[in-house]
């Protein structure tokens, strides 16, 4: 009987002592991990800010493209159409009218 309960003994401590290891090191890591996602939801990472004005320009440049499309219409019909004085796709990422 002493023969089994020695191996078993010392397998069931070798096992459960890193389960309790493991579980003790998530307790005491679990606030920082909690506090960086919070900050990673909270902040704009540099890729997200850069897509997001690609995003911005891109729309930006298609709504100039559609305005001096139709100018330019108006301006087979009528001539004396003048300089195209819309909405123009600025490159600092400010949208203005000229």
């Amino acid at each position: 009987m002493r023969l089994i309960l020695l191996p078993l003994l010392a397998v069931t401590t070798l096992t459960t002592g890193g389960c309790v290891a493991k579980t003790a090191f998530d307790v005491v890591t679990l606030p920082v991990k909690a506090g960086s996602k919070a900050v990673d939801l909270a902040t704009t990472s540099q890729s997200e800010a850069d897509r997001n004005y690609g995003k911005k320009m891109r729309k930006a440049e298609e709504r100039e493209g559609r305005e001096r499309r139709d100018y330019e219409k108006k301006c087979r019909r009528d001539p004396d159409c003048g300089p195209y004085t819309g909405f123009v796709a600025h490159p600092e990422g400010g949208n203005r009218y000229r």
